[in-house]
C-alpha cells in the first residue's frame, strides 16, 4: 500500500506536467508569429516579468485608466439629462447626487494620477477606475428597486442594469495576464451577485441568470482580448529592448535598467554593482577569421554568461565586445563571487580552440562611496582598462594593485 501511495502523486504530476505542456503548445501554435515559447508564461501572471516590461507595461495601464476616466467624467453626469425627462424629481436627485459624485472622483483620477513605471501604482489606478462605477452602479441599483417604474421610466432605469457590461467590456483596452483579468472580473460578477442579492424582493430570477451568464461570456472575451494585447506588447518590448546579435539587453534598454535600479537602490540605501566585461584580444578574431566567426564567439560568450546570472541581473551589450552587467541588491563581495562563477563556467572558446578571456572592472554604489550612476558607470569603466592594462584575463575591483584583484578572484572561485 505504501509503494501505491507513492506511485499515485508522481502520476498525478506527471499528468498535470503533461497537460501544462500540451497547453503551452496550443498557445504558441495560436500566437505563431508573436511570442516564443519561453514568453508564454508572461500571459498568465506578472511574476517573473521583464523589468522593462512591467514598467512600460504599468505606463500603459495607467494611462488607458486615465482615458478611461475622461470619457466617464464627461459622459456620466450628461446622462443626467436623460433621467430628467422620465423620473420624478426626488428619484432624479438622487441620482444626480450618484453621478455628480462619480464624476468628481473620475475628473480626480484624471487629473491627479500619473503615469510612474511602477506596477502597483497601476494596480490602484486600475482599482479606482473600476471601483467608481462598481459603486455607483450598486447604489443606483438599490434605489431604482425601491420605486416603481413605468412605461418609458422603466426602460431608462433598466439601462442603469448595462453598467456592468461596460465595465466588463472596458477589460479589452488593458494588457493584462490572465491573473489579473480574472481577478478584475471576479469582482465585477460579484458586485453583480450583491446588486441581485440587495434586490432580492423584487428580483427576476430568470433575467438575472441570463444576464449574469452574459457577463460570464463578456469576462472570458476580455480576458482572451487583454492576454492578446499583452502578447503583442511582450513582443515589441523584446523586439525593442534586444541587441539583434546575442538576444541580450541593447545600450539603449540598458541605460534605462541602470537608470531604475540606480533610481531604487537609492531610496532603499540599498548596494547596485556594475561590472564592465570587456572580450580579451577580439579583434584579432575578427581580422583572422572573419566577422561571422567573431559574430560566432560574441553570441556564445553571451549565452555562457546568461547561464551563470541570477534572474534578477541584467546582462547588456554595451558596444562591440565590451558587455555591462547589473547587479542590484548585490555589495562588492557577492559580485566578486557572481564573477568568479560566471568565469569558472567559462565564455566559451575562440575560433582556434583556446578559452575565451575577459578583462573586468567592478564597482559598487555603497562599497565606493559613489553618489552619482554616471559616476558609478565611469567607475567600473576605468577600472576595466586597468585590468586590461595588467595583463588582461583579470578582475579590478577597487585600488588594490591587479595582482591582489586576480588572487581574490581565485579565492572567491574556490569558495562559490
Amino acid at each position: 500500500m505504501a509503494g501505491s501511495e507513492c506511485v499515485f502523486p508522481a502520476v498525478g504530476r506527471t499528468t498535470m506536467t503533461a497537460l501544462i505542456d500540451l497547453l503551452r503548445n496550443r498557445l504558441a501554435t495560436l500566437l505563431p508569429g508573436e511570442l516564443k515559447t519561453r514568453e508564454l508564461r508572461h500571459l498568465l501572471t506578472p511574476k517573473d516579468h521583464p523589468l522593462l516590461l512591467c514598467q512600460r507595461r504599468a505606463m500603459m495601464i495607467v494611462d488607458r485608466v486615465r482615458l478611461f476616466a475622461f470619457l466617464f467624467a464627461v459622459l456620466t453626469p450628461l446622462w443626467s439629462l436623460i433621467d430628467l425627462m422620465v423620473f420624478d424629481m426626488p428619484l432624479w436627485l438622487w441620482l444626480a447626487g450618484f453621478r455628480l459624485a462619480a464624476c468628481l472622483a473620475f475628473t480626480a483620477l484624471l487629473v491627479f494620477y500619473r503615469p510612474s513605471g511602477n506596477l502597483f501604482d497601476a494596480y490602484r489606478a486600475i482599482a479606482i477606475l473600476f471601483a467608481i462605477p462598481t459603486v455607483f452602479y450598486i447604489a443606483s441599483h438599490t434605489l431604482l428597486g425601491t420605486y416603481q417604474l413605468a412605461q418609458f421610466s422603466a426602460v431608462v432605469g433598466a439601462g442603469y442594469a448595462f453598467l456592468p457590461f461596460v465595465l466588463m467590456a472596458g477589460l479589452t483596452i488593458f494588457p493584462l495576464t490572465l491573473a489579473e483579468s480574472l481577478v478584475l472580473g471576479v469582482v465585477l460578477l460579484l458586485a453583480q451577485a450583491l446588486a441581485g442579492y440587495l434586490s432580492w424582493a423584487t428580483l427576476n430570477w430568470p433575467s438575472f441568470a441570463g444576464a449574469f451568464w452574459l457577463l460570464i461570456l463578456i469576462c472570458g472575451v476580455a480576458t482572451l482580448a487583454g492576454m492578446s494585447q499583452l502578447a503583442f506588447m511582450v513582443a515589441l518590448v523584446r523586439q525593442a529592448i534586444r541587441d539583434p546579435l546575442t538576444g541580450i539587453f541593447s545600450r539603449g534598454s540598458g541605460e534605462e535598467i541602470l537608470r531604475l535600479q540606480w533610481d531604487s537602490a537609492r531610496r532603499s540605501d540599498g548596494p547596485l554593482a556594475l561590472a564592465f566585461i570587456d572580450l580579451d584580444h577580439f579583434k584579432a578574431i575578427n581580422d583572422q577569421h572573419g566577422h561571422e566567426a567573431g559574430d560566432a564567439v560574441l553570441r556564445e560568450a553571451a549565452r555562457a554568461m546568461l547561464g551563470s546570472l541570477r534572474g534578477s541581473d541584467s546582462l547588456v551589450r554595451w558596444g562591440g565586445e565590451e558587455f555591462l552587467l547589473i547587479m542590484p541588491d548585490t555589495d562588492l563581495a557577492q559580485a566578486q563571487l557572481a564573477l568568479a562563477r560566471v568565469l569558472r563556467n567559462g565564455l566559451g572558446v575562440r575560433p582556434e580552440g583556446c578559452p575565451l578571456t575577459a578583462s573586468i572592472g567592478l564597482a559598487e554604489r555603497r562599497d565606493d562611496g559613489v553618489a552619482d550612476m554616471r559616476e558609478l558607470l565611469e567607475l567600473a569603466d576605468r577600472r576595466m582598462y586597468e585590468a586590461k592594462g595588467a595583463g588582461r584575463n583579470c578582475l579590478q575591483a577597487g585600488q588594490r594593485p591587479a595582482e591582489e584583484q586576480d588572487s581574490g578572484l581565485a579565492q572567491a572561485e574556490y569558495v562559490a
